[in-house]
């Protein structure tokens, strides 16, 4: 027999609180740990070689809550360190020195490592027109204003975002539809195995029967005979079986193929 044990015997009410609060602390450390996850800093790169302007344009940035994990004071330096530190964006001069912006923004572009938004004293729409063509995905004129600046950042990460998940999904698709047309192709070569395996077996039914009617076989000794004849003479049991009906398909008298 079992013993009842009351409650109050098993954990005491000090014990049951301690339980309780510790149940109740698990799920606000994983919330605060989601919101820590979700509250990083966007990361950006800046590449201007005014070190005025640079310095001005990192503290607007910072000041917005963005992270500023690289300056460079010319296009070389904007690259390497856009390949090294991987930002969220890039801010980029079009004018600088050793290599101009847009040439940058080019080689960034090409290697997809991040979007970059066009920072420039001009508004001519040749520039416009070959950082568009470098890749760039949106351009802010001097002096730099939070107003223009802080959207066109926005705007870049998104369509950037954009850009790669349609990638992402064109790749996918790509992989599905190679996938499908390897299975398609397996299916056909087994349905033309399938109808070539059919045809032969019609082909070598329709040579016993005649072997039975023509030449006096019983059904298990003229297939026996197509089955042997074809091994010892390394001929396909289908061609044998055309070369039977060929010869014993017609009105002819049959001639008699003794059985072994």
């Amino acid at each position: 027999m079992w013993k009842r044990v009351e409650m109050d015997q098993v954990l005491t009410e000090d014990e049951l609180k301690k339980v309780a609060d510790e149940a109740v602390e698990e799920p606000v450390e994983s919330a605060a740990g989601e919101e820590a996850k979700t509250s990083r800093k966007p990361t950006v790169v800046v590449g201007e070689d005014e070190s005025v302007n640079r310095m001005d344009l990192v503290a607007m940035l910072e000041d917005n809550g963005y992270e500023v994990v690289g300056e460079a004071a010319n296009g070389e330096e904007a690259v390497e360190l856009t390949r090294k530190l991987r930002p969220d964006v890039v801010c980029m001069d079009i004018k600088m020195p050793r290599m101009d912006g847009i040439t940058a923004a080019g080689t960034i572009c090409d290697e997809n490592i991040a979007p970059v938004v066009m920072l420039t004293a001009y508004s001519q729409t040749d520039l416009v027109k070959k950082a568009t063509g470098a890749g760039a995905m949106a351009f802010v004129t001097k002096p730099y204003e939070e107003s223009k600046l802080l959207p066109a950042l926005e705007v870049a990460m998104g369509r950037f975002a954009e850009i790669n998940d349609l990638l992402d999904s064109v790749e996918h698709s790509e992989g599905k539809l190679k996938q499908v047309q390897g299975e398609l192709k397996e299916a056909q070569v087994k349905l033309r195995e399938a109808e070539e395996s059919l045809e032969e077996r019609k082909l070598v039914d329709r040579a016993k029967g005649l072997l039975m009617d023509k030449a006096d076989f019983s059904e298990q000794g003229a297939f026996r005979w197509i089955q042997k004849t074809s091994m010892d003479q390394r001929i396909p049991k289908k061609r044998l079986a055309m070369a039977i009906i060929e010869k014993y398909g017609d009105s002819k008298p049959s001639m008699s193929i003794k059985q072994e």
